[in-house]
């Protein structure tokens, strides 16, 4: 009579103890923590404040936070920085929904149609490799020294990377879903609202994205240009009296201002594209 052993894989355990479960290990970055896109400008924030306070700092090369603070309240007391906001954020808003307009029909029409790519990606593609802020004098010769030719440059750096997104995105949804929806006999309306708006939206808000940001980079050069009013021309003016405070008032607007306008951004792409499961979401 043949006696078989039967041996386990479980790893031996003390009397009554239960087997320890080994814990898979988790790959994803976790759960999104609340403000967290604020810990590092609060950082940076709090060792400023704490270099200054120190006296680590050249006051007259960077001044203090609570200085910074105390000169944008007599800014904004008198006047001067409320009509300077104003007249950036016009500028800005009305060369952003130019750029933002152009460069999502240019994608359209370059993404749908072998002949507009044939016409449209490669004056694009020209347009990117020149320097944005190298056409100024030619747009001053063209449009005149006033706001329009502000408006035209800001339009030209918001579109290019809205267009290049966009078209990207549209060149790379899947043909199995173009061959389906013939297959499904779609109009090409219906095609694009359920096939190519879906597939694009990835792309169209990281160029959004870009936009913005572009927007504000441009308009900190543009200002400094024949300008009676407006961030940049602040702080051009505070360059010349030598004001670094007020020169930092402007940096910090601009930079709020950035931080802001890609939290909507974040915000609204988040909400419109929540039907995506992602590492972000």
């Amino acid at each position: 009579m043949t006696t078989t052993t039967t041996t386990t894989t479980a790893p031996a355990t003390a009397a009554g103890q239960l087997p320890r479960v080994r814990r898979r290990r988790r790959l994803s970055p976790g759960r999104r923590l609340p403000a967290a896109r604020l810990a590092g400008p609060l950082a940076v924030l709090t060792l400023w404040a704490a270099a200054s306070a120190a006296g680590s700092l050249d006051p007259a090369a960077i001044p203090a936070p609570w200085t910074v603070l105390r000169t944008a309240g007599h800014l904004w007391t008198d006047g001067t920085l409320a009509t300077d906001v104003l007249t950036s954020l016009e500028r800005a808003g009305f060369g952003f929904a130019i750029g933002l307009t152009a460069g999502v029909l240019l994608a359209l029409a370059s993404g749908l149609s072998r002949t507009g790519e044939a016409l449209i990606d490669g004056t694009v593609q020209l347009n990117r490799a020149i320097p944005t802020l190298g056409l100024i004098p030619l747009f001053i010769l063209w449009l005149g020294i006033g706001e329009t030719f502000k408006i035209a440059i800001i339009a030209i750096v918001v579109y290019i990377p809205l267009y290049l997104n966009t078209h990207a995105a549209l060149s790379g949804i899947d043909s199995r879903f173009v061959e389906l929806a013939e297959v499904q006999g779609l109009s090409r309306f219906t095609f694009i609202r359920q096939v190519v708006i879906p597939g694009a939206l990835p792309g169209f808000f990281v160029g959004l994205r870009l936009g913005v940001t572009g927007s504000w980079l441009g308009l900190v050069v543009l200002e400094q240009i024949n300008a009676t009013s407006g961030l940049g021309y602040l702080m051009f003016q505070a360059q010349n009296y030598g004001q670094s405070d007020v020169i930092l008032v402007g940096l910090l607007i601009y930079g709020v201002f950035g931080l802001v306008s890609d939290s909507v951004v974040r915000l609204i792409e988040r909400r419109v594209l929540a039907w995506r499961r992602t590492l972000s979401n």
